[in-house]
């Protein structure tokens, strides 16, 4: 079976299940594990690199405005490529390539692969799109170990966490603006002993104000923006400090979003895992690689 995998998280799907050798074609941004890098690109972004986050805003909202693409797809590395699969998303056109255009790139390639589309908007659907991509593949038995470690380490959480107070987290998903963080980060919140106070499970990001932040009273803010590892959400969590728009009463925390908390995959697990750790000091353990206090409070 040839795979083309147009989603970072699907790609860290794949090689965690044992399809790994079967992945012949990524996207620009499928960086884990390392040997995704080995595979034939073939989606890049259309965006100029070295943009601020308020840029980056303003460009996605004129381009979506006009219908034009944020992403481009390498219609001969796919003719070469000739996959059986490919693996995209249907969620949301910021965030990978839209199905629509997979399909029609197919199509006028005359390729006959069938198009998986993984659209996963809860932690329980992460893991279900785990089992799904493993049947897809021949892999079901890896797949359902996996999502049984990963249920394993859950509760190992929530023991950790049991009978504690539950903080209020407020989840920063983007910093200029403001975007609250939906969809399953939420979930992360509730599994790692929290109540998240903005965004709502299920549910898409949306952009909110200063004022909304402050009034949902969070005991933490979280930034964790998406295309960020840690030292740079780090320096947006500090901007954030310096224009005084974190609740002053709020702890506030940076964390290496892209590994943990926007990629619907098996690292999500570890989101948790981190949030416990900020959350319930001495529940779990802190792993400094992967979030870093920015103030004891806003």
């Amino acid at each position: 079976m040839r795979i083309v995998s147009l989603l970072p998280s699907t790609t860290e799907i794949l090689f965690a299940i044992g399809a790994g050798d079967d992945v012949v074609g990524v996207t620009f941004e499928c960086d884990f594990p390392p040997e995704a890098r080995t595979r034939r690109m073939v989606s890049n972004t259309t965006l100029p690199e070295g943009l601020s986050p308020s840029e980056i805003d303003a460009e996605v909202k004129t381009r979506m405005a006009a219908g034009d693409d944020l992403y481009s797809l390498d219609e001969g590395a796919l003719r070469d490529l000739d996959p059986d699969v490919v693996v995209t998303q249907d969620l949301c056109a910021v965030c990978a390539v839209d199905v629509s255009n997979v399909d029609d790139a197919l199509a006028h390639l005359g390729c006959r692969a069938d198009v998986v589309t993984i659209d996963p908007m809860s932690l329980d659907e992460v893991l279900g799109s785990i089992v799904h991509l493993g049947r897809i593949t021949g892999n079901e038995a890896r797949a359902d170990d996996l999502v049984a470690s990963l249920r394993t380490r859950l509760s190992a959480v929530e023991t950790a966490t049991a009978g504690r107070e539950q903080p209020r987290v407020a989840i920063v998903e983007w910093t200029d603006p403001l975007f609250c963080a939906g969809h399953w980060v939420p979930d992360l919140v509730e599994a790692a002993g929290g109540r998240s106070v903005l965004g709502a499970a299920g549910q898409r990001s949306y952009q909110i104000d200063t004022a909304a932040l402050v009034d949902a009273t969070p005991d933490i803010v979280v930034v964790a923006p998406c295309g960020y590892r840690l030292d740079g959400a780090a320096t947006l969590a500090e901007e954030l400090h310096e224009r005084g728009i974190v609740p002053p009463s709020a702890q506030l925390w940076a964390v290496d979003a892209d590994a943990m908390f926007v990629r619907p995959g098996p690292r999500l697990v570890d989101g948790v895992e981190t949030l416990a750790s900020v959350l319930h000091p001495g529940a779990v353990p802190l792993d400094p690689k992967a979030a870093r206090l920015i103030s004891a409070t806003g």
